[in-house]
């Protein structure tokens, strides 16, 4: 074994690697430095290499205090040097966040989605008249073209009706209208066309016609 060389193994751990090793040595030399004054005049000239390591973000609101505590957290808060900046709380930056809660939300129909189920909680809310039926009329639609998305072939429109009325808890009841949907066949050609539309068509390659009468003209100029 070569005693100058570092095994990963026998080395420290590094508590914020993207600073790398090369600064956690910097702070493990200003920590066994003597005088206070030789330590805080290190620390500062380690906040500043650490600023230039990271240029982009200086235009970020308390950026240096932000450097400052990252000092301390590399020096696993066991460095003796005046901060500008109050000392970080070791047990508020070890604490684990709060569990966000997330929604639980099991859908009859999961081909629809939840914001189908939200659309039609915004039309029960409503008021009943023209506006509201309306609305009715476009998540049924919307509703038929999502089928359509799992289905190519076609779905009858009281199947839709079917599944809006139990997703209403039978509060919306488009059954006994006369009025239908929209046509299958459109609703599909118009997703086909707003795909077909996004692609760019493809170029045309002229550059074997431009060398043929880049031939020509120059056989004609002899």
């Amino acid at each position: 074994m070569v005693p100058s060389l570092e095994y990963n193994t026998e080395r420290n751990h590094l508590n914020i690697p993207e600073y790398g090793r090369h600064i956690q040595k910097l702070v493990e030399h200003c920590k066994a430095l003597e005088t206070k004054e030789e330590r805080n005049r290190m620390a500062t000239a380690i906040v500043g290499v650490m600023g230039n390591l990271n240029p982009h973000l200086r235009d970020v609101a308390d950026f240096q205090h932000k450097l400052w505590d990252q000092l301390f957290v590399i020096a696993d808060f066991d460095l003796d040097a005046d901060s500008p900046y109050p000392l970080p709380d070791p047990e508020q930056l070890a604490a684990s966040p709060e569990r966000m809660p997330y929604p639980q939300k099991r859908p009859k129909y999961r081909f629809y989605g939840n914001n189908i189920q939200n659309m039609i909680d915004v039309a029960l809310s409503w008021e009943k008249g023209e506006k509201r039926e309306a609305l009715t009329f476009i998540i049924a639609n919307h509703m038929k073209k999502s089928f359509l998305n799992w289905n190519k072939d076609s779905v009858d429109d009281n199947v839709i009706f079917k599944h809006l009325f139990d997703m209403s808890n039978g509060q919306i009841n488009l059954a006994a209208k006369e009025e239908d949907l929209l046509d299958s066949k459109s609703l599909i050609h118009k997703t086909v066309g707003r795909r077909d539309h996004s692609t760019n068509p493809p170029r045309r390659n002229n550059n074997k016609r431009n060398y043929k009468s880049n031939n020509r003209n120059h056989k004609r100029s002899r």
